[in-house]
């Protein structure tokens, strides 16, 4: 991608301080360093954790093409997650590997490898670094032994953050409602209901699959330490861009704060702009692993979706909205995706010379100033519809300007074809080869007049998962049935 100066100023929305804000790097001869919450790797990400990565990937796929040098680190959550929002419940990663009567260390490798296959799927761009928090538990216990005195007090249960130490605890998370306080669990000797684990003791007579040995006895660290640790260690303190979902500014992220106050000996939360992503939302509510029956993009892949159309319809809607869940609006991305694709495969087939025209360079402003207006991906795709067909422009400069647009988007559009779009649901028992030519079969049935015939090939696709299309505007004949 190559790497443009902007006219317009990047303004982001900062959790911390509720605002629109003019983004610019703490230390320019650094680039942007930015860190995200990464997935707990228990089970299979589900299609609203998959929006976040989305989201993460337009904002880092945005500062580079304004030309900032970018240092990016997602985190692997394989230990230290609890079954509760805060230090009740079991360790995620211990549960999950008991009920699948495998070792923890298999399960996380089995659902970090699922992970990277649905980041590869969705065309998001690989971090920097993956940061695994088990390849980090020295550091963690260093982070511990240098607080501890100051601001923890331990327990039977553990080592625990004393929240009361630190300035402005809970600023991220704005009010402290009986809502928030309904979602911290109570632990026996807690000084205050938000305190929360920096270490875990393992309970007395039992062993973990994953476990250390430490200053407070064996056990394992608290959720919230592994962030503070691994954004500092590789990013520094302060730094840019701190990342994650909307659920984690009430609780994870005010705790991560909190440590990293005690670390550093100051009111500085570690990161210089807080962004947060909203809810993926089905009829019932957010979506969710704990009610069970949630939605891969995988069982999208097995239905004949083409993953790039869950990222478009992520795109259509602003990150910081609520999007809603449904087939019809997952079937209206893909339709407009096949729009695209259909409109560049036409441009592709032609061979003009660029004439620079001054058009050309009026899309690439408006496609700066939605983007700069806190990534404003539903404006800058308003803009690409109007690009692809404006016919005052020669396909050589809508072609380049197609290009431009993708580096951010991240749609693919130059690589996806009618083919590509078209999958074969897992069920399917005909492949696109043998549709194809039952359709043609059936063109020639009805040309014919046969209509019987013609009906009978329409059944017969119907039965094996194809829905075919008559008088679709597009001209796409068939598609798997959702």
């Amino acid at each position: 991608m190559a790497a443009r100066m902007s006219a317009h100023p990047l303004t982001l929305y900062n959790s911390m301080t509720r605002c629109l804000e003019r983004f610019t790097p703490l230390d320019p001869a650094k680039g942007v360093r930015v860190y995200s919450c990464g997935p707990t790797v228990y089970n299979y990400a589900h299609l609203g954790n998959l929006r976040a990565y989305v989201f993460t990937d337009t904002l880092s796929r945005v500062l580079r093409w304004k030309g900032y040098a970018l240092t990016h680190v997602i985190n692997i959550t394989d230990v230290g997650h609890l079954t509760s929002d805060a230090d009740a419940g079991d360790d995620k990663m211990e549960a999950a590997a008991r009920a699948q009567s495998k070792s923890i260390w298999d399960v996380a490798a089995h659902y970090t490898a699922a992970f990277k296959q649905n980041i590869a799927d969705l065309n998001i761009s690989e971090p920097s670094r993956w940061a695994v928090a088990t390849d980090h538990i020295p550091q963690m216990i260093a982070f511990a032994e240098k607080i501890a005195p100051q601001h923890c007090y331990e327990l039977d249960s553990g080592l625990y953050f004393d929240s009361s130490t630190v300035p402005d605890y809970g600023r991220l998370a704005g009010n402290q409602d009986d809502e928030r306080e309904g979602r911290i669990d109570p632990v026996a000797g807690k000084r205050h209901p938000q305190d929360f684990a920096i270490w875990r003791k393992s309970p007395p007579g039992e062993q973990r699959q994953m476990e250390w040995d430490s200053p407070w006895g064996k056990g394992a660290p608290g959720w919230h330490l592994e962030c503070s640790v691994m954004s500092l260690q590789y990013l520094g303190a302060p730094f840019d861009i701190h990342t994650g979902g909307i659920d984690h500014r009430e609780i994870h992220h005010p705790n991560e704060i909190a440590q990293n106050q005690a670390f550093c000996g100051c009111g500085d939360s570690g990161a210089r702009f807080w962004m947060h992503n909203n809810f993926l939302v089905d009829r019932q509510g957010k979506m969710s692993k704990s009610k069970g029956g949630f939605t891969t993009l995988q069982s999208l892949i097995d239905a004949g979706v083409h993953p790039l159309a869950y990222r478009l319809m992520c795109l259509q809607a602003h990150y910081r909205s609520e999007l809603e869940f449904t087939a019809e609006n997952l079937s209206a991305a893909l339709t407009r995706l096949k729009r695209l694709v259909m409109a560049i495969s036409v441009l592709k087939a032609q061979r003009e010379i660029s004439q620079q025209s001054r058009a050309s360079f009026v899309y690439s402003e408006r496609l700066d100033k939605a983007l700069s207006d806190d990534l404003n991906t539903p404006k800058a795709l308003s803009v690409l519809d109007e690009l692809v067909s404006d016919k005052a422009l020669i396909a050589y400069d809508r072609m380049d300007l197609v290009r431009e647009f993708d580096a951010v988007l991240g749609l693919n559009l130059l690589g996806l074809t009618r083919e590509a779009l078209r999958l074969a649901p897992k069920s399917a028992t005909l492949t696109a080869e043998d549709v194809e030519s039952r359709l043609t079969e059936r063109r020639e049935a009805r040309a014919a007049k046969d209509f019987a015939r013609s009906d009978a090939i329409r059944d017969e696709l119907t039965a094996a998962g194809v829905e075919v299309m008559d008088g679709d505007p597009l001209g796409w004949d068939w598609k798997p049935a959702l």
